[in-house]
Protein backbone atom coordinates (compact mmCIF):
# COMPACT_ATOMS: atom_id res chain seq x y z
CA UNK A 1 0.00 0.00 0.00
CA UNK A 2 1.28 3.17 -1.04
CA UNK A 3 1.76 6.12 1.90
CA UNK A 4 -1.13 8.83 2.09
CA UNK A 5 1.93 11.05 2.29
CA UNK A 6 3.92 9.52 -0.59
CA UNK A 7 1.02 9.44 -2.60
CA UNK A 8 0.36 13.15 -2.05
CA UNK A 9 3.73 14.33 -3.33
CA UNK A 10 3.22 12.15 -6.15
CA UNK A 11 0.11 13.74 -6.78
CA UNK A 12 1.66 17.29 -6.05
CA UNK A 13 4.98 16.55 -8.21
CA UNK A 14 2.33 15.66 -11.43
CA UNK A 15 0.52 19.06 -11.47
CA UNK A 16 3.90 20.94 -10.85
CA UNK A 17 6.19 18.82 -13.48
CA UNK A 18 9.00 16.72 -12.58
CA UNK A 19 10.41 17.99 -10.36
CA UNK A 20 11.88 17.16 -6.73
CA UNK A 21 9.99 17.58 -3.09
CA UNK A 22 11.94 17.81 0.05
CA UNK A 23 10.17 15.84 2.92
CA UNK A 24 11.36 15.07 6.56
CA UNK A 25 10.87 10.99 6.59
CA UNK A 26 12.58 8.64 4.25
CA UNK A 27 11.81 8.25 0.63
CA UNK A 28 9.40 5.36 -0.07
CA UNK A 29 11.55 1.61 -1.22
CA UNK A 30 9.13 1.79 -5.04
CA UNK A 31 10.76 2.82 -8.23
CA UNK A 32 11.89 6.17 -8.50
CA UNK A 33 13.94 7.37 -11.21
CA UNK A 34 15.24 6.62 -14.64
CA UNK A 35 14.06 3.05 -14.87
CA UNK A 36 10.75 5.07 -14.73
CA UNK A 37 10.85 5.77 -18.33
CA UNK A 38 10.57 4.35 -21.77
CA UNK A 39 7.45 2.39 -20.03
CA UNK A 40 8.62 1.36 -17.47
CA UNK A 41 10.07 -1.46 -15.47
CA UNK A 42 8.25 -4.59 -13.88
CA UNK A 43 10.60 -7.38 -14.57
CA UNK A 44 8.75 -10.58 -14.30
CA UNK A 45 5.64 -8.90 -13.09
CA UNK A 46 3.14 -11.24 -12.21
CA UNK A 47 4.42 -14.82 -12.61
CA UNK A 48 4.37 -17.07 -10.58
CA UNK A 49 7.67 -16.99 -8.65
CA UNK A 50 10.26 -20.35 -8.99
CA UNK A 51 12.95 -20.65 -6.38
CA UNK A 52 15.92 -22.00 -6.97
CA UNK A 53 18.39 -23.45 -4.90
CA UNK A 54 21.35 -24.76 -7.05
CA UNK A 55 23.48 -23.33 -9.89
CA UNK A 56 22.13 -24.75 -12.85
CA UNK A 57 18.35 -24.17 -11.83
CA UNK A 58 19.65 -20.16 -11.48
CA UNK A 59 21.35 -20.20 -14.40
CA UNK A 60 18.47 -22.26 -16.82
CA UNK A 61 15.73 -19.81 -15.35
CA UNK A 62 17.60 -16.38 -15.79
CA UNK A 63 18.23 -17.19 -19.41
CA UNK A 64 14.85 -18.70 -20.59
CA UNK A 65 12.74 -16.63 -22.71
CA UNK A 66 9.71 -15.16 -21.07
CA UNK A 67 8.70 -13.37 -17.93
CA UNK A 68 9.56 -14.94 -14.78
CA UNK A 69 10.30 -14.06 -10.94
CA UNK A 70 13.54 -16.13 -9.99
CA UNK A 71 13.92 -16.39 -6.19
CA UNK A 72 17.32 -17.22 -5.12
CA UNK A 73 17.38 -19.15 -1.59
CA UNK A 74 20.56 -20.06 -0.03
CA UNK A 75 24.03 -19.42 -1.91
CA UNK A 76 24.64 -19.77 -5.22
CA UNK A 77 27.95 -20.35 -6.85
CA UNK A 78 28.34 -19.23 -10.18
CA UNK A 79 31.09 -20.65 -12.06
CA UNK A 80 30.86 -17.59 -15.30
CA UNK A 81 29.20 -14.26 -15.89
CA UNK A 82 25.02 -15.54 -16.31
CA UNK A 83 23.41 -14.01 -18.66
CA UNK A 84 19.78 -12.83 -17.85
CA UNK A 85 17.21 -12.82 -20.43
CA UNK A 86 14.24 -9.87 -20.34
CA UNK A 87 11.53 -9.25 -18.19
CA UNK A 88 12.75 -11.20 -15.32
CA UNK A 89 12.66 -10.20 -11.83
CA UNK A 90 15.74 -12.09 -9.49
CA UNK A 91 14.92 -11.69 -6.13
CA UNK A 92 16.60 -13.12 -2.75
CA UNK A 93 14.60 -14.90 0.12
CA UNK A 94 14.79 -13.73 3.21
CA UNK A 95 18.41 -11.68 4.15
CA UNK A 96 21.29 -14.18 3.42
CA UNK A 97 20.91 -15.30 -0.04
CA UNK A 98 23.99 -14.38 -1.92
CA UNK A 99 25.42 -14.78 -5.55
CA UNK A 100 29.14 -15.45 -5.27
CA UNK A 101 32.17 -16.86 -7.47
CA UNK A 102 30.38 -15.15 -11.09
CA UNK A 103 27.79 -12.07 -11.38
CA UNK A 104 24.98 -11.24 -13.38
CA UNK A 105 25.11 -10.31 -17.34
CA UNK A 106 22.99 -8.47 -17.89
CA UNK A 107 22.69 -8.22 -22.19
CA UNK A 108 20.51 -7.26 -24.94
CA UNK A 109 18.06 -7.67 -22.48
CA UNK A 110 15.19 -5.16 -20.88
CA UNK A 111 12.80 -4.94 -18.18
CA UNK A 112 15.02 -6.92 -15.32
CA UNK A 113 15.12 -6.26 -11.70
CA UNK A 114 17.18 -7.53 -9.42
CA UNK A 115 16.72 -7.05 -5.42
CA UNK A 116 17.54 -8.63 -2.24
CA UNK A 117 20.74 -10.27 -2.70
CA UNK A 118 23.93 -10.08 -1.48
CA UNK A 119 26.98 -10.37 -3.83
CA UNK A 120 30.29 -11.22 -2.21
CA UNK A 121 33.61 -12.49 -4.26
CA UNK A 122 33.08 -12.42 -7.93
CA UNK A 123 35.75 -12.84 -10.34
CA UNK A 124 34.21 -10.18 -13.25
CA UNK A 125 31.41 -8.40 -12.20
CA UNK A 126 28.71 -8.38 -10.10
CA UNK A 127 26.35 -7.26 -12.02
CA UNK A 128 26.77 -6.01 -15.80
CA UNK A 129 24.35 -4.05 -17.87
CA UNK A 130 25.03 -3.75 -21.71
CA UNK A 131 22.74 -3.01 -24.79
CA UNK A 132 19.68 -2.98 -22.32
CA UNK A 133 17.03 -1.34 -20.89
CA UNK A 134 14.83 -0.85 -18.58
CA UNK A 135 16.66 -2.13 -15.25
CA UNK A 136 16.23 -1.88 -11.76
CA UNK A 137 18.82 -2.76 -9.56
CA UNK A 138 17.36 -2.82 -5.55
CA UNK A 139 18.04 -3.43 -2.12
CA UNK A 140 21.23 -5.63 -2.50
CA UNK A 141 24.26 -5.64 -0.89
CA UNK A 142 27.98 -6.00 -2.56
CA UNK A 143 31.48 -6.88 -1.07
CA UNK A 144 34.99 -7.89 -1.83
CA UNK A 145 34.71 -8.30 -5.80
CA UNK A 146 37.07 -8.05 -8.67
CA UNK A 147 35.92 -5.39 -10.82
CA UNK A 148 32.80 -3.61 -10.72
CA UNK A 149 29.68 -3.95 -8.83
CA UNK A 150 27.21 -2.34 -11.07
CA UNK A 151 28.57 -1.60 -14.23
CA UNK A 152 25.91 0.38 -16.93
CA UNK A 153 27.41 0.73 -20.55
CA UNK A 154 27.43 -0.10 -24.08
CA UNK A 155 24.17 1.84 -25.02
CA UNK A 156 22.07 0.71 -21.83
CA UNK A 157 19.53 3.04 -21.14
CA UNK A 158 17.03 3.79 -18.16
CA UNK A 159 18.69 2.22 -15.43
CA UNK A 160 17.80 3.04 -11.39
CA UNK A 161 20.48 1.80 -8.64
CA UNK A 162 18.99 2.28 -5.41
CA UNK A 163 18.94 1.33 -1.58
CA UNK A 164 22.45 -0.47 -2.11
CA UNK A 165 24.98 -1.04 0.03
CA UNK A 166 28.82 -1.10 -0.98
CA UNK A 167 31.22 -1.91 1.50
CA UNK A 168 34.73 -3.69 0.90
CA UNK A 169 35.50 -2.84 -2.50
CA UNK A 170 36.97 -0.86 -5.15
CA UNK A 171 35.49 -0.22 -8.34
CA UNK A 172 32.40 0.49 -7.47
CA UNK A 173 30.18 1.35 -10.26
CA UNK A 174 31.23 2.32 -14.00
CA UNK A 175 28.88 4.26 -16.36
CA UNK A 176 30.09 4.05 -19.71
CA UNK A 177 33.00 1.88 -20.83
CA UNK A 178 35.31 3.89 -22.53
CA UNK A 179 36.12 7.33 -24.12
CA UNK A 180 35.94 5.73 -27.84
CA UNK A 181 32.14 4.60 -27.57
CA UNK A 182 30.42 8.46 -27.99
CA UNK A 183 28.47 6.94 -31.33
CA UNK A 184 26.88 4.40 -29.07
CA UNK A 185 26.56 6.07 -25.95
CA UNK A 186 25.33 9.43 -26.26
CA UNK A 187 21.92 10.18 -25.73
CA UNK A 188 21.65 7.44 -23.45
CA UNK A 189 23.74 5.72 -20.49
CA UNK A 190 20.73 7.55 -18.05
CA UNK A 191 20.76 6.42 -14.65
CA UNK A 192 19.43 7.24 -11.45
CA UNK A 193 21.68 6.06 -8.15
CA UNK A 194 19.59 6.77 -4.68
CA UNK A 195 19.71 5.77 -1.27
CA UNK A 196 22.66 3.72 -1.58
CA UNK A 197 25.05 3.50 1.23
CA UNK A 198 29.17 3.59 0.31
CA UNK A 199 30.92 2.31 3.23
CA UNK A 200 34.59 2.81 2.96
CA UNK A 201 34.69 1.83 -0.68
CA UNK A 202 37.65 3.51 -2.88
CA UNK A 203 35.97 4.89 -5.82
CA UNK A 204 33.51 5.48 -9.22
CA UNK A 205 30.17 6.24 -7.24
CA UNK A 206 29.68 6.74 -9.77
CA UNK A 207 32.36 7.24 -12.82
CA UNK A 208 30.49 8.81 -15.73
CA UNK A 209 31.22 9.12 -19.22
CA UNK A 210 28.49 10.44 -21.86
CA UNK A 211 25.20 10.01 -19.99
CA UNK A 212 23.11 13.12 -19.51
CA UNK A 213 21.54 13.57 -17.24
CA UNK A 214 23.11 10.87 -14.68
CA UNK A 215 21.08 11.81 -11.29
CA UNK A 216 22.79 10.85 -7.79
CA UNK A 217 20.83 11.87 -5.03
CA UNK A 218 20.16 10.91 -1.97
CA UNK A 219 23.03 8.83 -1.23
CA UNK A 220 25.46 7.92 1.62
CA UNK A 221 29.57 8.78 1.27
CA UNK A 222 30.64 6.92 4.77
CA UNK A 223 34.72 7.48 4.80
CA UNK A 224 35.23 6.61 0.68
CA UNK A 225 38.39 6.51 0.31
CA UNK A 226 39.47 7.72 -3.44
CA UNK A 227 36.27 10.08 -4.51
CA UNK A 228 32.71 9.93 -5.11
CA UNK A 229 31.63 10.84 -8.04
CA UNK A 230 33.45 11.45 -11.30
CA UNK A 231 31.95 13.21 -14.75
CA UNK A 232 34.08 12.68 -17.65
CA UNK A 233 33.80 12.99 -21.43
CA UNK A 234 30.67 14.53 -22.59
CA UNK A 235 29.02 13.73 -19.14
CA UNK A 236 26.31 15.48 -17.48
CA UNK A 237 26.11 14.84 -13.81
CA UNK A 238 23.38 16.18 -11.01
CA UNK A 239 24.84 15.74 -7.63
CA UNK A 240 21.48 16.31 -5.14
CA UNK A 241 21.13 15.86 -1.45
CA UNK A 242 23.44 13.44 -0.82
CA UNK A 243 25.22 13.09 2.78
CA UNK A 244 29.26 13.03 2.78
CA UNK A 245 31.27 11.70 5.57
CA UNK A 246 35.08 11.67 6.05
CA UNK A 247 35.03 11.74 2.14
CA UNK A 248 37.46 13.82 1.51
CA UNK A 249 37.19 14.09 -2.78
CA UNK A 250 33.27 14.05 -2.77
CA UNK A 251 32.89 15.09 -6.28
CA UNK A 252 35.57 16.04 -9.53
CA UNK A 253 34.84 16.57 -13.47
CA UNK A 254 37.45 14.52 -15.50
CA UNK A 255 39.64 11.05 -13.95
CA UNK A 256 42.29 9.86 -15.15
CA UNK A 257 43.37 10.15 -18.78
CA UNK A 258 39.39 11.17 -19.29
CA UNK A 259 38.71 14.96 -20.03
CA UNK A 260 36.09 16.67 -17.89
CA UNK A 261 32.74 16.19 -18.28
CA UNK A 262 29.89 18.88 -16.54
CA UNK A 263 28.53 18.26 -12.98
CA UNK A 264 26.38 20.48 -10.82
CA UNK A 265 25.96 19.96 -7.26
CA UNK A 266 23.49 21.26 -5.05
CA UNK A 267 22.02 20.71 -1.63
CA UNK A 268 24.46 18.29 -0.33
CA UNK A 269 25.83 18.23 3.43
CA UNK A 270 29.22 17.41 4.37
CA UNK A 271 30.91 15.91 7.37
CA UNK A 272 34.96 16.32 7.61
CA UNK A 273 35.21 15.92 3.78
CA UNK A 274 35.99 18.55 0.60
CA UNK A 275 33.51 20.64 -1.23
CA UNK A 276 33.96 19.10 -4.30
CA UNK A 277 34.56 20.94 -8.09
CA UNK A 278 31.69 21.69 -10.33
CA UNK A 279 31.27 23.36 -13.85
CA UNK A 280 29.25 23.41 -16.73
CA UNK A 281 25.27 22.51 -17.06
CA UNK A 282 23.58 19.39 -17.02
CA UNK A 283 20.07 18.60 -18.90
CA UNK A 284 17.27 18.68 -16.57
CA UNK A 285 15.54 15.74 -14.84
CA UNK A 286 12.24 14.88 -16.46
CA UNK A 287 10.74 12.92 -13.33
CA UNK A 288 9.46 13.42 -10.32
CA UNK A 289 11.31 12.45 -6.85
CA UNK A 290 10.66 13.01 -3.26
CA UNK A 291 13.97 14.53 -1.75
CA UNK A 292 15.43 13.93 1.44
CA UNK A 293 16.79 16.82 3.56
CA UNK A 294 20.84 15.90 2.99
CA UNK A 295 21.17 16.15 6.56
CA UNK A 296 18.99 12.98 7.38
CA UNK A 297 20.35 10.95 4.52
CA UNK A 298 22.73 8.80 6.75
CA UNK A 299 20.24 7.73 8.99
CA UNK A 300 17.73 7.22 6.51
CA UNK A 301 20.27 5.26 4.28
CA UNK A 302 22.03 3.29 6.70
CA UNK A 303 18.63 2.07 8.63
CA UNK A 304 17.12 1.21 4.76
CA UNK A 305 20.12 0.03 2.54
CA UNK A 306 21.10 -3.46 1.32
CA UNK A 307 19.91 -6.89 1.20
CA UNK A 308 17.03 -7.62 3.51
CA UNK A 309 15.93 -4.45 4.63
CA UNK A 310 13.84 -3.44 1.78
Amino acid sequence: MIPKRTALISAVALVLGAMSVPQAAAAPFGLVGWATQGGGTTGGGSASPVTVTTASAFVAAAKASGAAVIRVSGTISLSSMTKVASNKTIEGVGSSSAITGQGLNIANASNVIVRNLNFRSWGDDAINVQYSTRVWIDHNTFSNGYDGAVDVKRASDYVTVSWNKFTSHNKTMLLGHSDDNGSEDRGKLRVTYHHNWFDGTQQRHPRVRFGNPVHVYNNYYGGVTDYGVASTVEGGVLVEGNYFENTEDPFHRGEGSSPGGSLVARSNHFVNSGTGDQGGSVKSIPYSYPLDGASSVKSVVTAGAGAGRG
